[in-house]
């Protein structure tokens, strides 16, 4: 017996009747040779840790643009917290702590350079919009492996389309990414606008603090207990109606304070303009895009070539681009 097949044995022993065996995944668009060790979802985990895509998240902005210290979010802190809060939850609830993991660390493969802001500005300009989410799960079928894809699992896939918009993901795994990465950002965000002074402790109401907690240790503790504890036993990831509505108030506070903060967002303008002259730099030249994107440009056209090149950029990335497309050579700063 393969070590894969003796984990995939020990799912069925142990898991919660509600959780997702790997035995029993719906399966890749291209089949595969089973791994002889790993289970199909630890293997998109691989997949998706060693992609191009997953290590440029380490360069791309969470919410505050070029931060001044080295303890702000990025996109990628932000996928490995959300990536322990979700399996913290699976385990919670005896579900596929490798499913989740898979899930959250995909998630937010096709985030744009600047944030929401970029997301912003692209889903003004491309013909039919741009939404992350859609965007990490062409980003795994289609854009990497030079355009190969990471032929990943479907329950992977749905979960990763899924963690946000109207669609609920089918398996529990991937609605615990959907509510962990709320918990996630959410409370790092506190922390980084109370980093750079945006807003202090008292800030918060204090009827959400008491219900919550006082500080970020706390609060991601009461949210995560909380989902575990509310979601026992039920064929769905919910939170208590205490704990859900102190969250979406908390979140609504974040809106005011930090998020249309213009302490927090004042360069965005300056961002989201670039990411729209870069857009039509690359519309009007594109024999600049590169050889990976000439593919998407003969079968889909130059607008979504234009869009993937400049959505998988990070942020120095795409300030360079800019600068060698607009600013004359003898002016750079280098």
């Amino acid at each position: 017996m393969f070590l894969r097949e003796m984990t995939e044995e020990l799912e069925r022993q142990t898991l919660s009747p509600y959780a997702a065996l790997s035995a029993d995944s719906r399966g890749r668009q291209r089949p595969m040779e089973p791994c002889q060790i790993r289970t199909c979802y630890q293997r998109d985990i691989d997949r998706i840790l060693h992609s191009k895509s997953f290590r440029r998240l380490m360069h791309k902005t969470q919410v505050f643009l070029q931060p001044e210290g080295d303890h702000y979010r990025t996109r990628m802190t932000h996928t490995l917290e959300v990536v322990r809060i979700s399996r913290t939850i699976a385990r919670g609830l005896r579900l596929n702590e490798d499913l989740t993991e898979a899930i959250a660390l995909g998630h937010d493969l096709g985030h744009t350079p600047f944030g929401h802001a970029g997301e912003r500005v692209l889903n003004e300009i491309l013909p039919g919009g741009f939404r992350h989410n859609e965007q990490s799960l062409r980003v795994v079928d289609r854009l990497e492996k030079g355009g190969e894809g990471l032929n990943l699992c479907y329950e992977v896939r749905r979960g990763i389309l899924c963690h946000t918009g109207p669609d609920r993901a089918e398996t529990l795994e991937g609605q615990i990414v959907r509510v962990a990465d709320k918990i996630a950002y959410i409370n790092h965000d506190i922390d980084d606008a109370m980093r750079g002074g945006i807003i202090y402790p008292l800030d918060i109401p204090l009827d959400i603090s008491q219900v919550l907690g006082f500080d970020h240790g706390g609060r991601i503790n009461t949210l995560t207990g909380d989902v575990i504890q509310a979601s026992q036993g039920k064929g769905e990831i919910v939170q208590s109606p205490a704990c859900g509505q102190a969250m979406a108030r908390l979140r609504q506070f974040m809106f005011e304070a930090v998020y249309h903060n213009p302490l927090a967002k004042g360069e965005e303008s300056k961002a989201q303009d670039m990411i729209a002259r870069l857009f039509e730099f690359y519309q009007q030249n594109p024999d600049d895009l590169p050889p990976d994107y000439q593919d998407i440009r003969a079968r889909e056209g130059v607008d979504r070539a234009v869009c993937d090149y400049i959505a998988g950029m990070t942020d120095n990335y795409a300030v360079a681009k800019y600068s060698e497309a607009f600013i004359p050579l003898a002016w750079s700063v280098k």
